[in-house]
């Protein structure tokens, strides 16, 4: 009895189908979910009828005799981040083309919760895709052996995967910034947990030294908005004329920073992000970032685990130039405040 007064209409079922369709139960269930069962004009009349009623079927009692649910699992770090939306968008499509739904999970940056989740899905879903997971090999390792897994932006030994070329947008990076002058830069970490933060600092730091240009790093730092500006006071105090950091979320709350700070961008440093997530490309000054290749990532992934390997486990990513960097300021304080800035 439904307490609110309110008649909330049944769900169809099958055996609703089977009776509008004058036919056995059983005879209804197997035109719909083993329809070499039965006969093709039988299968064609079921289908109807149930299409006319509005039937769906129950994903959980179809999986009974199979053991396959057709639901694939997608764990994100932070569910809240822009970056993941084209990583969901391009898993749902690519699952949904091989005839698989997807269930989200947001491990909250937080390797327990991310665990929790593995060990409660892993009852019911066909298998896992993980993004930048950040729970240790030897944790992940029991929670992902019954099920197939594939991983983005974390290599998992014994499980297929596919990364950005962090190392080719470091490289274009420090380029830019060299080409503009800068002969000091510094790194503005993200989580210590995350595979992608050690390598975007140790290629950095490579390409740096290769054009003569200062590396320092500052951090970890939760990669958030809100990190902006402990991140900006940081790489300020370096004396370094830009900042890179690990994500555009963070970049973006140092650009808030520095503007209430009256530090300019790009005229007193330059600030560089990663991911290009909506807005990067209208917050003030529009943000000079990494693109990130999430919906191939995320295509990748459901291809990997219905056993389809990607052409190539290296994805794309290009340094997108815009108004967030510049010429180099010529003169800095030891203290990295920006000579004149308390001035203006």
């Amino acid at each position: 009895m439904n307490h609110t007064g309110d008649a909330r209409p049944r769900a169809v079922t099958i055996y609703d189908v089977a009776r509008a369709a004058g036919v056995a139960t059983s005879t209804a269930s197997r035109a719909l979910s083993n329809p070499g069962r039965v006969s093709e004009r039988t299968r064609a009349h079921v289908a109807e009828v149930a299409e006319r009623l509005g039937y769906v079927p129950n994903r959980m009692a179809q999986a009974l005799p199979s053991g396959r649910t057709g639901l694939f699992a997608l764990l994100v770090p932070d569910v809240t981040n822009p970056h993941h939306v084209g990583l969901i968008r391009g898993a749902e499509a690519q699952a949904a083309a091989a005839g698989h739904s997807i269930v989200l999970a947001d491990g909250q940056e937080d390797a327990a919760i991310e665990a929790a989740h593995l060990r409660r899905l892993g009852s019911f879903v066909d298998g896992f895709l993980l993004v930048s997971p950040r729970g240790s090999a030897d944790d992940l390792a029991p929670l992902l052996r019954r099920h197939p897994a594939a991983v983005f932006n974390r290599p998992l030994a014994g499980l297929p995967g596919v990364v950005a070329d962090i190392d080719a947008a470091s490289a274009q990076t420090v380029e830019h910034l060299a080409g503009l002058g800068h002969r000091a830069l510094v790194y503005l970490r993200g989580p210590e947990t995350s595979w992608a933060d050690g390598e975007r600092r140790r290629t950095l730091a490579a390409h740096a030294e290769r054009h003569g240009v200062t590396f320092h790093a500052a951090g970890p730092h939760a990669p958030v908005l809100g990190s902006g500006p402990a991140a900006a006071e940081a790489g300020l105090a370096t004396g370094a004329t830009a900042l890179v950091a690990f994500n555009d979320l963070i970049a973006i709350g140092v650009l808030q920073h520095l503007e209430r700070a009256g530090v300019a961008v790009p005229g007193d440093v330059s600030v560089v992000g990663a991911d290009d997530v909506f807005g990067a490309s209208f917050c003030h000054p529009p943000l000079t970032t990494v693109t990130s290749p999430a919906e191939p990532a995320g295509r990748a992934l459901v291809d990997l685990v219905t056993g389809t390997a990607p052409d190539d486990p290296v994805l794309p990513s290009v340094l997108v130039v815009r108004e967030s960097t510049g010429p180099a300021r010529s003169s800095r304080s030891p203290r990295g405040v920006p000579f004149g800035a308390a001035n203006r």
